[in-house]
C-alpha cells in the first residue's frame, strides 16, 4: 500500500514537472493591477509599450503612476498587438480588501461568539439545589420545642 501511494507521488511529481516547462513556452494572460498610485500593466510576452502609438518602455511590465485620467495603452510582441484601456480612481493610502478576507473576518467573529456564548453558559450555571436554605425567622426559637410538652410560667429567682 505505501509503495504504491510513494508509485502515484513520484508519477505526480514527474508530469507537474512537464507542465512547468510547457507554461513557459505559452502565453501568460496579461492584465493590469492599481496599488496605491502606481499602475502595473502585464503583457503576455517581452514586448514594446506604446501610450496613444507613442513608445513609453519594452520589457513584460510597465509601471508608471497614475494621475487618474483615462488613456489607451498597448504592448507589440511578435507581430501581435495587445491593448489596454486603463480608467480608474487611486489614491494614496486606499488599498484592496478581496472576498477571502471578509470571510476570515465573518469566520473569527463567529468562532468568537461562540467561546463567549460557552464562558457564559459555563459561568452561569448553577452549583447548588434550586431551593434556598430556609432562614428562621427572630419570633421563633432557634431550636424545635417537643409538641406535647407545655411550658410553665417563669421561676423566679430569690423571692422565697
Amino acid at each position: 500500500m505505501i509503495v504504491r501511494a510513494l508509485l502515484c507521488f513520484a508519477v505526480l511529481f514527474l508530469v507537474a514537472g512537464q507542465d512547468e516547462g510547457q507554461e513557459q513556452e505559452e502565453d501568460k494572460p496579461g492584465g493590469v493591477t492599481f496599488w496605491g498610485l502606481t499602475v502595473t500593466m502585464t503583457c503576455p510576452r517581452n514586448g514594446k509599450w506604446f501610450k496613444e502609438k507613442k513608445e513609453v518602455s519594452e520589457g513584460p511590465d510597465y509601471a508608471f503612476e497614475y494621475d487618474n485620467k483615462k488613456a489607451r495603452y498597448h504592448c507589440t510582441y511578435e507581430n501581435k498587438r495587445y491593448d489596454f484601456y486603463v480608467q480608474g480612481k487611486v489614491c494614496e493610502n486606499c488599498f484592496e480588501l478581496d472576498g477571502g478576507f471578509w470571510g476570515m473576518i465573518i469566520a473569527a467573529d463567529m468562532f468568537l461568539t461562540v467561546v463567549v456564548m460557552v464562558m457564559v453558559y459555563k459561568c452561569a450555571k448553577k452549583r447548588s439545589s434550586a431551593a434556598l436554605p430556609r432562614v428562621p425567622k427572630a419570633s421563633e426559637p432557634s431550636h424545635p420545642l417537643p409538641g406535647n410538652v407545655l411550658r410553665g410560667p417563669p421561676e423566679e429567682d430569690g423571692l422565697e
